[in-house]
């Protein structure tokens, strides 16, 4: 691959307003995601941040503006598409299939990955035994990577919640994606468990050159983690830029603080 003298954009967002009714959730957003870089998304409680993910991989469609992944403009996007094109997502709640393994649900992950057809994955011999085979490989590659081979066979309902989003993590991993939305990945997690998915976060941005879009509330992990932040404030873009210039923002402070800012 050419080097460029600029980052490669990988995803732009333009003008993007999102309407529930009468309630305006996204009030002309845009900013943009560089190949490679972890790119965080902040702002209190209502800001409209996991609005803005559901936006980007399809969940939402929004009444104005466009998104642009990998040089195709689109003014909305099916999820199943955004997935096929390498868009994969976690929850903040999890969602994750309870009763079954760690193994099964970072498999359940691959499925975009499957290309025989029914009739051969029904019989389960030939191509589709490979592919599965591969499949499988793929898996427990993820599961060494995230450290979490005691409770491959474990059903994930029974694990306490951090590695619960481990395994959500993993899951998304399995989709082999360009772009990782994270949603809120270390809520509720105690400081050591915060710590290690951290660590990951960055593994998975250098070894596997995943770019990372990030929800995070702790503004310490946000800072130590991001390559730039977008700020968001009941909708409106407040802030763009790297850590300590969004740190050192007067508006930004004063959204945090609930202080009003005087002119």
């Amino acid at each position: 691959m050419n080097q460029q003298s600029s980052p490669e954009t990988i995803l732009a967002v333009e003008n993007i307003s999102l309407s529930f009714g009468v309630m305006k959730v996204l009030d002309s957003i845009s900013f943009d995601i560089r190949r490679g870089e972890i790119r965080s998304i902040i702002g209190p409680n209502g800001a409209g941040k996991s609005s803005m993910l559901n936006v980007i991989n399809g969940f939402y469609h929004p009444q104005e503006g466009s998104i642009t992944f990998k040089g195709e403009t689109r003014k909305q996007m099916a999820p199943h598409v955004a997935a096929n094109h390498g868009i994969a997502r976690t929850f903040q709640n999890i969602a994750l299939f309870k009763g079954m393994s760690t193994l099964d649900n970072i498999m359940t992950g691959r499925n975009l990955k499957m290309k025989t057809n029914l009739f051969w994955q029904a019989l389960h011999i030939g191509p589709a035994r490979v592919e599965e085979l591969e499949n499988r490989e793929a898996a427990e590659k993820i599961i060494d990577f995230l450290g979490i081979q005691a409770i491959r066979k474990k059903p994930v309902g029974k694990l306490p919640y951090g590695l619960q989003k481990r395994v959500e993590l993993g899951r998304a991993l399995a989709a082999e994606p360009e772009l990782l939305l994270l949603d809120e990945p270390m809520a509720g997690m105690n400081s050591e468990e915060k710590e290690d998915m951290c660590r990951f976060v960055l593994d998975v941005n250098s070894e596997f050159g995943t770019t990372i879009a990030l929800i995070e509330h702790d503004m310490g992990v946000v800072m130590d983690l991001s390559d730039r932040v977008l700020v968001l404030d009941y909708g409106k873009q407040l802030a763009d830029g790297v850590p300590d210039e969004v740190r050192n923002n007067q508006d930004v402070i004063d959204a945090y603080l609930g202080v009003p800012h005087e002119h």
